[in-house]
């Protein structure tokens, strides 16, 4: 699929310099480009890379002014954001490259599923019995869709995604391969023997609008009423919410976080990689947690928190200061309890 300079300039709302004929057909970092690819610049400290670059167009900032000769061969789209407008650009291209509507055989949907306009269903995908599927859904192979499922408009499933029974999933949502939404949470009970019993787990999981959910990530039902990830919120790969988890609107969550039943994670909070949280505890809005750090108890206030047990950020800086001179600090001490033993004596 080829795109024309004077083309993405009427996307972006930009302003081409150079030559408004030039064509692209694929997208390169700015040192990597090559002849027909689009390259973007945003970052002042790329800059030297758009004087050797390759590539055949540029999004650059209108501030944007060349301080050596570019390349014959490049041509620039001005534009307010480079940054910006390279993403709304990829948004562009992912909506042409949208899988266009099919269904695939073999591929089951039950005869009481309600299917909208526009469905695309890959081949061995499952759509329980009383589903209901919106509108401009793209549903790709091994997908299983469990009974009385809710999928809003423009979703994307992936491949190897499930979704359990009675789960709702929003608008324009994207759940990635191998995600699995809906499975029991880790409820068991011991009995006077010590042996654990299965606790059933009844209730569902609700993703609202724009949620993101990275591959392979899980979000387990919760044991009774709902396990709910609000509007706008993104999961990246190989993350665990557990049941009974409120994940609140447009919060961030990197890869292999884990957060422990019941816990209520507030809005617009960025949780770093690796990161723990336990159960039953309350993180405030606008919270940010450093990667590996573990969260044993709420936060009531919203602060930059690092370590295990997490602490503010400033004071975990120092007590890691501290901690690296420890060998040095110990050494001292015993020099100095050698100096007073040897006083001690006189």
């Amino acid at each position: 699929m080829e795109f024309s300079a004077e083309q993405i300039a009427g996307i972006l709302h930009g302003e081409v310099v150079g030559d408004p004929n030039a064509l692209v057909a694929g997208l390169a970092k700015i040192e990597e480009g090559q002849p027909g690819t689009l390259s973007f610049l945003s970052n002042p400290k790329y800059e030297e890379y758009i004087y050797t670059t390759n590539s055949s167009i540029c999004i650059v900032n209108k501030t944007f002014t060349p301080n050596k000769p570019l390349p014959a061969t490049l041509t620039l789209v001005k534009v307010e954001d480079a940054y910006s407008c390279f993403a709304k650009l990829l948004e562009v291209y992912s909506q042409m490259s949208k899988k266009q509507p099919k269904i695939e055989t073999p591929s089951f949907i039950s005869e009481n599923a309600q299917i909208g306009e526009d469905l695309y269903l890959g081949a061995f995908a499952y759509i329980g019995e009383n589903a209901k599927i919106g509108n401009n859904v793209s549903i790709y192979p091994n997908v299983y869709i469990g009974e009385n499922v809710e999928i809003g408009n423009g979703c994307v499933i992936h491949p190897g995604a499930s979704i359990y029974a009675e789960c709702k999933i929003g608008n324009n949502c994207i759940i990635h391969a191998g995600v699995v939404i809906g499975a029991d949470g880790f409820g068991f009970a011991p009995d006077q023997n010590g042996e654990y019993q299965k606790v059933p787990q009844i209730g569902n999981v609700i993703l609202e609008d724009n949620v993101e959910v990275g591959s392979n990530s899980a979000i387990d039902r919760a044991t009774m009423g709902s396990t709910i990830i609000r509007k706008g919120v993104k999961i990246d790969n190989l993350c665990q919410i557990a049941h009974n988890v409120e994940i609140g609107k447009n919060t961030a969550m990197a890869a292999q976080v884990g957060i422990a039943g019941s816990a209520k994670i507030g809005e617009n909070v960025m949780i770093g990689g690796q990161a723990g949280i336990s159960g039953h505890l309350n993180i405030a809005d606008g919270t940010r947690i450093v990667a590996q750090s573990g969260i044993p108890s709420s936060v009531k206030k919203a602060a930059t928190l690092m370590g295990s047990p997490g602490i503010p950020l400033e004071d975990y800086k120092k007590s890691y200061f501290g901690f690296r001179k420890l060998p040095f600090i110990l050494t001292k001490l015993n020099e100095l309890d050698k100096k007073l033993k040897e006083l001690t004596k006189e």
